[in-house]
C-alpha cells in the first residue's frame, strides 16, 4: 500500500454480540507534514508546512503555489525536488519539497510561518485580498453550459474512482471533469485524494499546471465534501468555471463565487442539487 495508507491494530466493539470486543486490523489514511520551500535568485524561502497524504507531492506544491498567486504558468515553475529530510532511523522522509522558480518570479515577502492542517488550507493568509490581487484568469468569461442531469451524475462518477477511500474511508477527493461543447458529456481528466480537501484540489490544479493546462476553461471541479471559501478561491485562481460539492457551501464561499464568476453548486446528489451562484450556466428546460 506504500505511504498512502497503513495497517493498525484496533479493538472493535460489536454491541449485542456474544463476543463484543474483537481484535482486527484497520487501514488508515496516512497524514504527514510537507514543508514547502521556494528558491529564486534572491535565495531560498521556507514558505509553508501543510499536513497531507503523501503522494503526488509535486502536484500538491504546484497547485498550492497557483492558489497562493505565486505562479500561474507552467514555465514559472522550473523544477521541484525532494530535499534532505530524515526520520529517527535516518531514512529519507520525502517530506520537504524545494520548488525552483524562474528568474523574474517574485518570492513572497514572508513565509506563512504556520502549519496548515488537513482541515484548513488558508490559515495565516489574507485570502480574499490575495484572490482579488493575484488571479490571472477570469472564470466569469467562460461560456461552458451544463445539463442538470450531467451535473447530478458527477458525484457518483467521482465516488466510483476513489480507490484510497475504498481502503480507508478517511480521505476527500477532487475530480476535474472536462465538459463537451454541448454540455451533455463529461470526461474525468484527473482525480486526486487526500486527508485534506484543499490538498486534493491543489493536487488537481498542480497536475493541470505541470501539464500546461491552465486556465482550466470548460471544466467542472467536483469535490467530495463541503464547498468552503478556500475551495472557491482555488477554483477561481485556476480559472475553473464550475465548482460542485456534495455538501453545503458557506456564506463566504457563495459571496466569493458571485464576485469571481464561479458557478457554485451544493448538495449535489443523484436526484438534484442547489445552485448558489452562476445559475445561468445550467441549460434551461432540461
Amino acid at each position: 500500500m506504500g505511504r498512502l495508507s497503513q495497517r493498525r491494530k484496533v479493538h472493535k466493539y460489536v454491541l449485542g454480540s456474544e463476543h463484543p470486543v474483537r481484535h482486527k486490523e484497520d487501514v488508515l489514511a496516512v497524514e504527514e507534514p510537507l514543508e514547502i520551500r521556494l528558491t529564486g535568485p534572491a535565495g531560498t524561502l521556507k514558505y509553508s508546512v501543510t499536513m497531507r497524504t503523501p503522494g503526488n507531492d509535486f502536484e500538491l506544491v504546484a497547485g498550492f503555489l497557483v492558489s497562493e498567486g505565486v505562479v500561474w504558468e507552467s514555465e514559472q515553475l522550473v523544477s521541484e525536488r525532494f530535499c534532505a529530510g530524515e526520520d529517527a532511523d535516518g531514512h529519507q522522509t520525502f517530506n520537504v519539497v524545494d520548488a525552483q522558480l524562474r528568474p523574474g518570479v517574485v518570492l513572497p515577502d514572508l513565509g506563512r510561518n504556520v502549519v496548515t492542517s488537513s482541515a484548513c488550507g488558508i490559515c495565516g493568509t489574507d485570502s480574499i485580498d490575495a484572490v482579488r490581487r493575484s488571479s490571472h484568469y477570469s472564470p466569469a468569461d467562460d461560456g461552458v453550459r451544463l445539463l442538470p442531469e450531467l451535473v447530478a451524475g458527477l458525484p457518483a462518477r467521482l465516488r466510483s474512482a476513489q480507490a484510497l477511500f475504498d481502503r480507508t474511508g478517511g480521505v476527500h477527493a477532487a475530480g476535474l471533469f472536462s465538459i463537451h461543447d454541448d454540455g451533455t458529456r463529461a470526461e474525468l481528466e484527473c482525480l486526486r485524494e487526500d486527508v485534506g480537501r484543499h490538498n486534493a484540489v491543489d493536487k488537481v490544479v498542480g497536475w493541470a499546471l505541470r501539464e500546461g493546462r491552465l486556465p482550466l476553461s470548460g471544466t467542472v471541479l467536483q469535490v467530495s465534501g463541503r464547498a468552503s471559501f478556500e475551495l472557491v478561491q482555488k477554483a477561481a485562481m485556476a480559472g475553473i468555471p464550475v465548482l460542485a460539492a456534495v455538501s453545503a457551501p458557506s456564506t463566504l464561499a457563495v459571496e466569493l463565487a458571485e464576485e469571481s464568476g464561479v458557478t457554485l453548486i451544493g448538495f449535489s446528489r443523484g436526484d438534484g442539487f442547489n445552485v448558489y451562484a452562476g445559475h445561468e450556466r445550467l441549460i434551461p428546460g432540461s
